[in-house]
C-alpha cells in the first residue's frame, strides 16, 4: 500500500491499528486537502491570528484524545462558543481559517477532527474514494459524542456553556441539523448546504428531516438552488416539515435558498465559491447567533 493511502480498520478488530492506538490521526493536516488541489488562490481568504489564541489542541474523549483546531480572542473569558464542523475534507486550512474568522468576531471557535479514528481525509486525492473508504465509515453516534466532548472542553477553556452554537459545511451541514436535535445546550445552528434527505445506513441511520420534531435549537439552513447534490424539492419538503412540526425550535428554523448558486458556495478556495452569497450567508449567521442568544 502506498504510504499516503488510508484504509478503514474496524474498531472491533483487536489486531487493528485503531484498536491499539485509539486514533489513526493524532495531529491535524497542514495546508489543504489533496482532493481540492489546486486551490483557487485568487479568491482565497486568509484571516490573521493577530490578537488570537489559535492553534491545535487535543480534546479528551472516552477512548483517547482527538485533535482539533481552536481560535479565540487572547485572554477572553466566558466567550460565546461555536463548534465548527468540517466538510468531507477534514480540518484543513479552510476550516481553520473559518475558526479564526469567528475568533476575530469575539467567539471561541473549535473544529474537532471528527474523522480521526477512521483516517486522514487530507491524503485522499479522489473524492469518491474519500467518501467510500472514510466518510461513510464514520458513525453518527461517534460524531455526537465527540461534539459533546468538544463542548465540554470549551466550557473549561474560556467558553460560556450557556452560549453554545454549531455550524458546519456540506457533510458538516447535515451534522449541524443532527447536533441541534441532540444537545439541549445548543442555542442555535447554521447548516451550510448539508444534505436533508437520503437513505440511511447502519452507521448513519437518520437524515435531518427525520429529526425535525426533535430539534432543540433553531437552525438556519443556507442552500444553493443550483446544487446538483441537494435537489430543491428536498429543501421544499424540509420547509414543509419544519412548518408542520410541534417543536418550537423547528418552527423557528429557516432556510435560505440562493438562486443560481452551487454547492460549496462558501468555500473560497474552490471554483464553487460565490463571494456575494458567502458574505450574505456569513452576515445572516452572525445575526442568527445574536438573535438566538449566542452572542
Amino acid at each position: 500500500m502506498h504510504p499516503d493511502a488510508v484504509a478503514f480498520v474496524s474498531p472491533s478488530d483487536p489486531k487493528s491499528e485503531l484498536s491499539r492506538r485509539g486514533f489513526i490521526v493524532t495531529a491535524l493536516a497542514s495546508g489543504f486537502a489533496l482532493a481540492v488541489q489546486p486551490v483557487s488562490a485568487q479568491s482565497l481568504i486568509s484571516t490573521p491570528a493577530d490578537g488570537l489564541l489559535a492553534g491545535e489542541i487535543s480534546i479528551p474523549v472516552k477512548d483517547g484524545k482527538m485533535p482539533a483546531y481552536r481560535a479565540q480572542p487572547r485572554g477572553g473569558r466566558n466567550l460565546p462558543t461555536v463548534l465548527v464542523v468540517q466538510e468531507i475534507f477534514g480540518v484543513h486550512e479552510h476550516i481553520k481559517d473559518v475558526c479564526r474568522r469567528f475568533a476575530q468576531a469575539g467567539y471561541l471557535a473549535i473544529a474537532p477532527e471528527l474523522f480521526a479514528r477512521q483516517g486522514d481525509a487530507s491524503k485522499y486525492s479522489d473524492t469518491r474514494e474519500l467518501v467510500a473508504q472514510l466518510v461513510s465509515k464514520v458513525p453518527d453516534v461517534q460524531v455526537m459524542d465527540d461534539l459533546d466532548a468538544t463542548a465540554i472542553w470549551a466550557a473549561s477553556n474560556g467558553g460560556d456553556p450557556g452560549k453554545l452554537a454549531v455550524t458546519g459545511f456540506c457533510w458538516g451541514g447535515r451534522i449541524t441539523w443532527l447536533y441541534a436535535a441532540h444537545n439541549p445546550l445548543v442555542k442555535a445552528g447554521v447548516a451550510w448546504y448539508g444534505g436533508l434527505i437520503r437513505p440511511g445506513t447502519d452507521l448513519q441511520p437518520q437524515s435531518p428531516i427525520d429529526l425535525v420534531d426533535a430539534l432543540k435549537a433553531p437552525v438556519l439552513g443556507l442552500y444553493g438552488a443550483a446544487d446538483t447534490g441537494i435537489a430543491t424539492d428536498t429543501v421544499d419538503k424540509m420547509l414543509a416539515k419544519l412548518a408542520a412540526s410541534s417543536s418550537p425550535a423547528a418552527k423557528a428554523s429557516e432556510i435560505v435558498l440562493y438562486p443560481d448558486t452551487p454547492h460549496g458556495f462558501h468555500a473560497d478556495y474552490r471554483p464553487s465559491y460565490r463571494a456575494a452569497q458567502a458574505r450574505d450567508g456569513w452576515a445572516r449567521l452572525l445575526d442568527w447567533f445574536s438573535r438566538n442568544g449566542v452572542a
